[in-house]
This record gives C-alpha cells, sequence and structure tokens, in this order.
C-alpha cells in the first residue's frame, strides 16, 4: 500500500536547521520512503509504501525531527493514486 504522510513542523527553525542533517540522514536509510520534501506551509510531504500505517508510524517514531519534538502534527493516511504519471514508477 501507498502513504501520503504530513509533518507540520513546530516554529522553532534553530532546532530544525541542527536537527535536520539528521533527519534527512534517517529518511534517507528508509527503505519505505518514495519520496519526500518540504511544504510551504512549514511542514513535509512523504510518501511512502509499507503494508500498514502502523508499519509507516512505527518507523517514523524513530525520526529525529520526532524524538527531538520538532514535528507538532504528524498524519498518516492510505493513498490510492489513480492518474497521472508518477503512478507507472510507483508500481501501481
Amino acid at each position: 500500500m501507498i502513504f501520503a504522510v504530513t509533518y507540520l513542523y513546530e516554529n522553532d527553525t534553530e532546532a530544525l536547521d541542527r536537527v535536520r542533517p539528521e533527519h534527512r540522514a534517517f529518511l534517507a536509510d528508509q527503505d519505505g520512503l518514495l519520496l519526500s520534501g518540504p511544504t510551504e506551509d512549514n511542514g513535509a510531504l512523504l510518501i511512502w509504501e509499507a503494508k500498514t500505517s502502523a508499519e509507516v508510524e512505527e518507523a517514523l517514531d524513530e525520526d529525529p525531527f520526532w524524538t527531538e519534538g520538532l514535528i507538532a502534527e504528524r498524519n498518516v493516511v492510505a493513498w490510492s493514486p489513480v492518474l497521472g504519471p508518477w503512478r507507472e514508477s510507483l508500481g501501481i
């Protein structure tokens, strides 16, 4: 299954900048991560492949941004892409 994960960050730019290298290294090591990047609303969108949302949440519980308390809100929802050129590259 594919999941869309949204993060809303705390408004602590100094801490986010300090922890960002660890956060990105953590994400780069995750087998289920398909895409990720910041959004213009002080957050991020991550596209993840896993069997369950609980599996995604368990993996993301170790994200340094999460463990440092820099994520104010995290949502994980199943996503079923049906149209678009990326659909095939996602193997759907």
